[in-house]
């Protein structure tokens, strides 16, 4: 994989040269419909939704946006791993939707989406009450496939958590980690892909190592993969080697790391040729979907994730339905928070275009993914994208991996550019800075 040398200033470059305006925010694109402007339901208030119901006001300030997101306080997925590894509070990776309400006049409604009518125009939410759209943006996140792992359910979860989800279930793990006792073995079952954020379960050793090494040292960490390859996986396995020498342990696919069976009384997983090990705290990453919600609207295939028209990001099946961030099939794009962000960005430009009856302007979008190894040991990915012979294509020649034969300053820096990113993603998407 090629690999790159991260600043502001090559970054800016690249984002120009390759014609990125969905990811630079489309300041200069006017897009202003006549007469009645129209009415746009966004369901699900993270780094897509957000975004959307954002981006609608500002591309075209006198349509109506109604934003469905059923928690008042919403905690991203990103940074939680720093959390597990005591490096922040859960509260700094919570975020409001003030913003959105004062200074654009979105309507934020606090209740869930439980059903979609595609071919009415219609959303009925959890309080009785029915919304009739012009257009409707999904960004519903992913659910797990309760059905896809034996012995793993959601009771199951209660005792060996997922977290993949932010909110009870990463507290549940913290807790788990602070009670066990040092000496003991952490065990992360990392799912085949597609799934939310594909280097998330290598940061969440890396993190859950560094916890261990300043508080139980004698402890030990497996992960035990349903893949033979992860993104970073050169940079993550150089960071554990030189941070935390044998602490962390990766059984590959072909090694047997495959758990095809889960035991949450005994804390305890069975790979695919009989090998069982039994941990102290358990973390099953299982296989994802779509979000319910798309299910309901008609939006999802076989594969349980949603088809979108890359051009501009709505249903391949359902007219009139845009669907945004890790629920849609918009590979070689990874499902991150930078991507669904970067996704909504061209939706909303879409959807403002079809309803001013305009031509809507190519699109393009970047990626960029930080991981800390430990505190002041950061890597990352970055690419960029565009539709070429009519599907989502990288940009030749365009972004790649932070290099490895580099020194502990290059690494440091790399983790205060995890944290910038961040804390400017966050203000983009909710206008919020972490507490």
């Amino acid at each position: 994989m090629k690999t790159f040398i991260t600043s502001r200033r090559e970054t800016l470059k690249l984002l120009g040269a390759t014609g990125t305006v969905a990811a630079l925010g489309a300041w200069s694109i006017p897009a202003r419909s006549n007469g009645n402007a129209g009415h746009v339901v966004v369901v699900g208030g993270g780094f897509g939704g957000a975004t959307a119901a954002k981006y609608l006001k500002r591309y075209n300030p006198s349509l109506n946006v109604t934003l469905v997101e059923p928690v008042e306080r919403f905690y991203t997925c990103p940074f939680t791993n720093l959390y597990l590894g005591g490096l922040r509070t859960f509260e700094s990776v919570g975020h409001d939707y003030e913003e959105l309400k004062r200074r654009y006049g979105v309507n934020v409604i606090h209740t869930t989406a439980q059903d979609i009518d595609g071919a009415n125009h219609t959303v009925r939410l959890g309080d009785g009450s029915t919304l009739r759209y012009d257009r409707l943006v999904l960004s519903p996140g992913v659910d797990i496939r309760w059905d896809a792992l034996a012995g793993y359910d959601e009771a199951a979860a209660g005792k060996a958590p997922h977290a993949w989800k932010a909110g009870d279930q990463t507290r549940l793990l913290r807790r788990q980690l602070e009670a066990m006792e040092d000496g003991g073995l952490f065990v992360l079952s990392a799912p085949d892909n597609p799934y939310r954020c594909p280097p998330g379960p290598y940061e969440r050793v890396s993190m859950v190592a560094h916890y261990f090494k300043n508080h139980k040292p004698r402890s030990k960490v497996l992960l035990l993969d349903s893949k033979d390859a992860f993104s970073k996986q050169g940079l993550f396995m150089d960071g554990w080697e030189q941070v935390y020498g044998n602490m962390i342990e990766w059984v590959s696919l072909s090694n047997d790391g495959r758990v095809v069976r889960v035991d949450a009384d005994r804390l305890e997983v069975e790979t695919e040729f009989g090998e069982r090990h039994q941990a102290s705290v358990l973390n099953v990453v299982p296989p994802q979907k779509a979000g319910w919600i798309a299910d309901r609207a008609g939006v999802t295939d076989q594969s349980g994730w949603v088809p979108v028209k890359p051009e501009t990001f709505e249903s391949a099946q359902v007219r009139d339905i845009y669907v945004v961030g890790d629920a849609t099939v918009a590979a070689p794009m990874p499902k991150s928070g930078f991507c669904a962000n970067a996704q909504a960005k061209v939706a909303a430009m879409a959807i403002v275009s079809s309803l001013a009856e305009r031509p809507m302007p190519p699109a393009s979008w970047a990626n960029t993914c930080y991981s800390l190894i430990a505190p002041d040991y950061g890597i990352s990915v970055a690419g960029v994208y565009s539709v070429q012979d009519g599907a989502i294509a990288e940009v030749e020649g365009s972004g790649g991996i932070s290099p490895r034969d580099v020194g502990a300053d290059f690494r440091r820096r790399e983790a205060r550019h995890a944290v910038g990113w961040y804390n400017a993603i966050c203000q983009d998407t909710w206008g919020t800075q972490p507490a």
